[in-house]
Formats: structure tokens, sequence, C-alpha cells
């Protein structure tokens, strides 16, 4: 892996940040509304660092570990992490209450743990329910007829709050062909804002990655989760 300069990190985020505000104009939306998540999966904390003096709003971490690493390390600068990997029920306790958001909650009985482990530390841990669009048997996240008792649940459960949703739509060989999938997740929310279940805050939708953040901000996400057109290629 090729450890990028400070100057060109902070020009690959300049170029990402015109590329999201063209999108947002493109939709009649202010690009201010629209969050710049950091995927910063397998950085060093002096790149997460790096990244950390740029104009990015917030980290993305697939790993506990790496979170855990980057804030004993100081790397981000007090600006916000969430995670936003796959997360196991046996390290809950390790990510509750240290993400300022987790994305990735993809079943109940994951919420449930969530649920549990923020009780036990007297806080409301923010999340949002992972929706799998592609019904795809790799990756996570509730199929689309568990929304609602997904979140009647949660509205009982007032040590979580629920944000919003995500999901990773399946692979398309371009970002204009995902979206489909991120205006499914769009009317899945406004479905949602529907049912007026109180104690919810349904105000994020996480969508869109590298090869389709302008695609999803076009479908409406708020927040986009982008790792190489910020760090360069992994290798």
């Amino acid at each position: 892996m090729v450890d990028l300069t400070l100057q060109q990190v902070t020009d690959n985020v300049q170029r990402v940040r015109e590329r999201m505000a063209l999108a947002a104009l493109r939709a009649h939306r202010q690009p201010e509304d629209i969050l710049l998540c950091a995927a910063s999966k397998a950085r060093s904390s002096q790149q997460v660092r790096q990244a950390a003096q740029t104009m990015i709003d917030l980290f993305g971490e697939n790993r506990m570990q790496e979170m855990r690493a980057h804030f004993r390390d100081g790397a981000y600068l007090d600006k916000p992490c969430h995670f936003i990997g796959q997360l196991q029920t046996n390290k809950v306790r390790q990510v509750v209450g240290q993400a300022a958001m987790i994305h990735s909650v993809g079943s109940l009985r994951l919420l449930n743990a969530i649920a549990k482990e923020a009780a036990k530390q007297r806080i409301s841990q923010p999340v949002l329910i992972q929706i799998n669009l592609g019904q795809e048997d790799s990756k996570a996240g509730i199929a689309e007829a568990e929304l609602r008792p997904v979140l009647e649940a949660a509205a009982q459960l007032p040590q979580v709050v629920v944000r919003g949703l995500m999901a990773i739509p399946p692979p398309t060989p371009t970002g204009e062909q995902a979206r489909p999938y991120f205006a499914r997740l769009r009317a899945l929310m406004e479905q949602a804002r529907g049912w007026q279940l109180q104690g919810l805050q349904l105000d994020t939708l996480s969508m869109g990655m590298s090869d389709s953040f302008e695609a999803a901000i076009l479908e409406g996400a708020t927040l986009v989760r982008v790792g190489r057109d910020i760090f360069g290629e992994r290798t």
C-alpha cells in the first residue's frame, strides 16, 4: 500500500467534494446537506490523521480493532467515527459508546445486543438499519419486508435511536446502474416515515461509495462512504 502525502489526500478530498456538489446541484439539493464519510479500512493512524486535516466530515471503520487503535492514537482529531462494517454480537461491547453511529444493524438480534450494551453504559446509541436490497447471501442486512417489525421493535428500545437506513447494493458495471437500488432505499425511508413510529429519527440515508456516490446523491443520500477516491487503491 502506497501512503499518499497530505497534499495528495487534500487534493483527492477536494475532487470528491466537487463531484458531490455537482451531483447535489443536479438533484436540486444543497451540497452542505450531504456528509462525506472517509472509509478508512486498513489505513494506518498516520493516514487517518492526514485525512482528518482535510474537508471530510467523519470517518467510517469496518473493523473494530482498527477503530479502537485509531482512537487510542488520537488519529481522528476529534472528528466523529461511525462503524460501517459487519458487527458480530460478541464485539458489540467494544463498539457501542465509541462509534458515534453504527450503520450495519442487519438483524433484530444485533439490535437487541446493542440496546443491552447501551443500557449497561447508560447511553443512547444511534444506529442505521441495513437493508439487503439484492437479497445477497454474502451481505448482511434485513429483507425489505422485515423493516416495519424491526423498526417497531426499535421504537420500544430507548437505548437505541434509529437514525435511518443503510445499504450496499449488488455490484454493477457503473454507479449509474446502481440508481434503482438507491431509489428503492429512499422509497423505504419515506415509507418508514409514514408509519410515524415514536422514538425514531429517520434523517439519514447512508448509501454510495467511490464508484457510485454521485448516483446515490441523485437518489437522496445524506451520507456517502468514500475510501479509494480519498486514500488511493489498497494493495
